[in-house]
């Protein structure tokens, strides 16, 4: 997900939109994205991919990483 978010402006917008919002946020919005997913029957790397997102540490962490990619890509 993340390289996804490297190569390609959209993607990181949307997970910057995503990993920015208060940590309370983000968890619903994940939760609710899992749901989604469960119910459409997305493919399991997309369901772990986001459910990593829970942990706030991990969030942080991405947000880093799309953050600099961000950077890269302008």
């Amino acid at each position: 997900m993340l390289l996804a978010a490297c190569d390609d402006a959209g993607i990181n917008e949307t997970l910057e939109m995503l990993l920015s919002q208060p940590n309370e946020k983000r968890r619903e919005v994940v939760q609710y994205l899992l749901q989604q997913f469960r119910e459409t029957q997305a493919p399991q790397s997309l369901i772990e991919a986001f459910a990593c997102l829970l942990d706030d540490n991990v969030a942080e962490k991405a947000y880093g990483v799309i953050y600099q990619c961000k950077r890269d890509l302008t």
